[in-house]
């Protein structure tokens, strides 16, 4: 199954919604839509600094992650980030394929 890092920041609007009804609450919220999709969370974390939340997600497939980042930014309660995570074994077998490929000017 494809795994997500999620990192997002809340806007204001979503920070006084954190505040209204917690950690907690999140939490049920993101466990209920992505499990909507047939994903799981596999983390989940509040952090303070350039992001508020990290999380790493899976899902069946892309179109689904894009689907949630979708409506979650069409929301304004979060800016967020997503980017597709690959296991080693994923990366051996890129290595091993043969790209044909020129670079500019060469």
């Amino acid at each position: 199954m494809p795994k997500f890092l999620i990192q997002a920041t809340y806007t204001t609007e979503g920070t006084r919604g954190l505040l209204e009804e917690g950690a907690s609450g999140r939490r049920a919220a993101v466990d209920q839509v992505v499990t909507g999709l047939g994903g799981t969370v596999e983390a989940m974390y509040f952090a303070f600094g350039e992001d508020d939340i990290v999380l790493i997600l899976d899902f069946p497939d892309p179109v689904s992650m894009a689907a949630v980042s979708l409506t979650v930014k069409a929301s304004g309660a979060l800016r967020t980030r997503a980017t597709p995570l690959l296991t080693v074994n994923e990366i051996d077998e890129a290595a091993r394929r043969q790209v044909d490929f020129r670079a500019p000017g060469a």
